[in-house]
């Protein structure tokens, strides 16, 4: 047990130290991520989970190690969804390709917490009560198969409760100020759009933590594993929105492929009391899944994802005065 303690307080410290050192040192003053900078960030956070599967190897042995990039390999797919979702909240607050960084560091830190209550709680109720695998499975499947029919998705940011919920009870000034998310104000704090932006990210992160627990803890249910794939993956989402954030709709099988992964994990959940599948074998299906969408992707691009114009890139500036916190978003 004190192992085990050892290891989260080790891990958390860690975590936090490198969000520390990415905010205070290497990201201290504002600026425009370039697609060269969060090409080599977004190596370093893979990199280091690899390290860290590494490290679970020589720790816990094989199979932990495969458990964690097997989840670590689900979180990091899924999270590609979230891609889409930044660009919108960013692109409806129009918020200045300067302050995105230090938005999506805030968001994705509040994400963290939130993840690991949802694992918790998951894996408790799970060793609790054997029947709610099976309802956590019929719950992928169904989200796969509503994946699979729908044909877009309507997101209104502006439309979020607790962002109505908050403008009721906390003054929201009309223009940025800087990257600031409180201002002072008649000897008051009023809230600024960047803030209310932190907010719209903080809770629709918590749509896609339904969907992304329940498919890590399709392989593995010790927590320790799921929150660290969680972890590793959210934290080179960052740096993998400036990268990719313009090109993703590019990849135009990709949304297939996530949806045959999580119908795919699903059934291996409803399954699990007749066939207990091997972890390598699910990792490979997941692999191979993934990579034979993004080839076909590449193979047989549509002509209106390969004319993606300038105002769908990430690090475009927005006039200040138009935050999207009013019409709708009022």
């Amino acid at each position: 047990m004190s192992g085990q303690v050892w290891m989260w307080v080790g891990f958390n410290v860690v975590v936090l130290a490198l969000l520390v050192l990415d905010l205070r040192v290497f990201h201290r003053k504002s600026h425009v991520i370039s697609i060269k900078e969060s090409l080599l960030w977004s190596a370093f956070w893979i990199a280091l989970s690899l390290l860290f599967s590494l490290g679970i190897y020589f720790w816990s042995g094989s199979d932990k190690a495969l458990e964690f990039l097997t989840a670590y390999l689900i979180e990091k797919s899924l999270s590609l969804d979230n891609l889409f979702v930044f660009l919108l909240i960013f692109s409806y607050f129009a918020v200045p390709g300067l302050y995105q960084h230090k938005v999506l560091f805030w968001g994705i830190l509040g994400a963290v917490v939130m993840r690991l209550a949802f694992i918790l709680a998951g894996v408790t109720l799970i060793e609790r009560f054997d029947w709610v695998i099976y309802v956590f499975g019929a719950f992928l499947i169904i989200t796969s198969v509503r994946m699979a029919l729908r044909k877009e998705v309507a997101i209104r940011p502006g439309g979020n409760p607790v962002l109505r919920l908050f403008r009721r009870f906390v003054p929201v000034t009309e223009d940025y100020e800087g990257d600031r998310f409180f201002v002072k104000r008649a000897g008051r704090y009023i809230a600024t759009p960047l803030f209310v932006v932190v907010l719209v990210i903080e809770t629709s992160d918590i749509i896609f933590a339904v969907d992304s627990v329940p498919a890590a803890l399709s392989i593995t249910l010790d927590p320790f594993i799921v929150y660290s794939a969680n972890v590793g993956a959210i934290l080179g989402l960052r740096s993998l929105y400036f990268a990719l954030a313009g090109i993703m709709r590019m990849f135009r099988y990709l949304s297939h492929g996530l949806v045959a992964v999580l119908f795919f994990v699903g059934a291996k959940m409803l399954v699990s009391e007749i066939y207990e599948m091997p972890v390598g074998i699910a990792l490979g299906v997941i692999g191979g899944v993934l990579l034979i969408s993004a080839i076909l992707s590449v193979i047989n691009p549509s002509q209106e994802d390969v004319a993606l114009t300038s105002s769908d890139m990430p690090d475009g500036e927005a006039a200040p005065g138009h935050s999207g916190l009013n019409g709708d978003g009022k």
